[in-house]
C-alpha cells in the first residue's frame, strides 16, 4: 500500500475524502491521512524515511518546509511557497497546485483584469494569489497586510501596493487569504472584510476551504454578490496534486464524483 499524506496546523477532512474516492474509483492500493504536526522538521523527516509518496502543505507551513526538501520546482520556486512535496525514492521535491487552481477560477469566471483588486494576507496562499493575478494581466492589486514587512516585500515583488489595513478601500474583488473564517480557528465567525467592502465589491473570493460556505462567503450570497470559493480552490490543487502523486489524470467524471463525496461529509 501507498501512503500519502497532508500537514496543516487544522487538518480538515477534504482532501482525504477527495483523494481516497478517487483511489477507490480507480482501484489504487493507496491511501491518504491528514496529520497536524507536532514537530514540522521531523514530520518532513519522515515522509522521507517512512517512503511516504506524497505530502501536501497547508497553512502555516508553506514557506517553512522549503528549506526541508530537496528541490523546488519552477511552480513553488517562483513564489517561494510550496502546499506539495513528492517523494521519488527519498528525494523530496516541492511544488504550488495552488497557483495553478487561483489561475484556472480567474479564467473560468471570466474575471475581468480591469478589475481593482484588493486581497487580505501575505503568506504562501497569498504569495499563489498575487502571482496568479499578475500574470492573469491584473494592474490593480492592494495587498493588505499587518506585516509590514511581508507585505511590502509581497507587493514589491509583483509590482502591486501595499497598506496595512483596509482603511475604507474598496475594490471590484476582494479575496480573503488569511484564515479568518477557518472552522476551529479563533476567527471562525469572523468576517474577514468589513459588511461595507462585500456590498461595494462585484465579486468576492474566499481561499478558505473549511466550511465551505465561510462567513465572507454567506455575507457575499446574502448581497446577491457572485462568488468564488475556497472549496472550488481545494478540489482543483488537489487534483493537480493527485496527478503528481500518482501519475494518472482522472476523467472529469471521476473528479466530479470525488468533489461530490468530498462535499458531503
Amino acid at each position: 500500500m501507498t501512503l500519502c499524506i497532508s500537514l496543516s496546523a487544522r487538518p480538515s477532512n477534504n482532501g482525504t475524502r477527495f483523494h481516497n474516492h478517487l483511489y477507490g474509483q480507480l482501484g489504487l492500493n493507496w491511501i491518504y491521512k491528514a496529520f497536524a504536526p507536532a514537530n514540522l522538521e521531523q514530520a518532513i523527516a519522515g515522509v522521507r524515511g517512512l517512503g511516504i509518496r506524497g505530502c501536501a502543505v497547508s497553512m502555516p507551513y508553506k514557506e517553512d518546509v522549503i528549506a526541508l526538501v530537496d528541490r523546488m520546482d519552477p511552480s513553488a520556486q517562483a513564489i517561494d511557497s510550496v502546499n506539495t512535496i513528492v517523494n521519488t525514492d527519498g528525494h523530496l521535491t516541492a511544488y504550488n497546485t495552488d497557483y495553478t487552481a487561483i489561475e484556472q477560477l480567474l479564467a473560468a469566471n471570466a474575471v475581468p483584469t480591469g478589475y481593482s483588486v484588493l486581497v487580505q494576507g501575505a503568506g504562501g496562499m497569498a504569495k499563489a494569489t498575487v502571482a496568479a493575478l499578475r500574470d492573469a494581466g491584473f494592474g490593480d492589486v492592494t495587498i493588505i497586510a499587518r506585516n509590514g514587512a511581508a507585505g511590502r516585500a509581497l507587493a514589491e515583488q509583483y509590482g502591486f501596493r501595499w497598506q496595512p489595513a483596509l482603511e475604507g478601500a474598496t475594490a471590484d474583488l476582494i479575496i480573503n487569504v488569511t484564515p479568518i473564517g477557518m472552522a476551529g480557528g479563533a476567527e471562525a465567525e469572523a468576517l474577514s472584510f468589513p459588511q461595507e467592502t462585500v456590498d461595494a465589491a462585484r465579486l468576492i473570493f474566499d481561499v478558505v476551504a473549511l466550511p465551505a460556505e465561510t462567513p465572507l462567503i454567506r455575507a457575499a450570497r446574502a448581497a446577491g454578490k457572485p462568488v468564488i470559493t475556497g472549496a472550488e480552490v481545494a478540489t482543483i490543487q488537489a487534483l493537480e496534486q493527485f496527478v503528481l502523486y500518482t501519475g494518472i489524470r482522472p476523467s472529469p467524471e471521476q473528479v466530479r464524483a470525488a468533489e461530490e463525496f468530498m462535499r458531503a461529509q
